[in-house]
């Protein structure tokens, strides 16, 4: 991968719309990082946690809760892309998100992004991206996302 695209202002933002972005590098998603997540939100469903029950059930071994594969995006959109410098940068929130298809335990996962809107907001501008998440080896997205970024300078 070549590193990031760095943006500088609203107007180089707006010049990429439509872009295509990535893909990033690999981030494994592995067992601990499976349970580290389930203590944190406190969703034990057997299907994230029990390799044994899970081993017999639906996918033949744990699987990644979805919201940790979209948890994943501040840990692979900067891969793609940054906007700076800024004096603030916010997850404004998310539009649209689908999970595909299911990540097993220990697969590998990266990102690849599209510029779909930049609009002006009060001192700054509030940048759309969908970001489609990919496991290696899988033949559809594991996440899209439509994420709402807001940037001041």
């Amino acid at each position: 991968m070549a590193g990031p695209r760095i943006f500088t202002s609203a107007d180089e933002l707006r010049a990429a719309i439509g872009a295509e972005l990535g893909p990033s590098d690999w981030l494994e998603v592995d067992q601990k990082r499976i349970d580290l997540f389930a203590e944190a939100t406190g969703d034990h469903q057997w299907i994230h946690v029990d390799p044994e029950r899970a081993a017999a059930g639906p996918f033949g071994t744990t699987i990644a809760h979805g919201y940790l594969t979209l948890s994943l995006l501040p840990a692979l959109v900067p891969l793609l892309m940054r906007v700076e410098p800024v004096s603030m940068g916010i997850n404004y929130g998310l539009n649209k998100v689908r999970f595909p298809a299911p990540v097993p335990a220990g697969s590998r996962l990266r990102a690849r992004a599209r510029i779909a809107e930049v609009a002006e907001t009060d001192g700054g501008v509030q940048l759309t991206t969908v970001v489609t998440v990919e496991r290696e080896g899988g033949d559809k997205p594991v996440c899209v996302a439509e994420s709402v970024s807001r940037f001041a300078w």
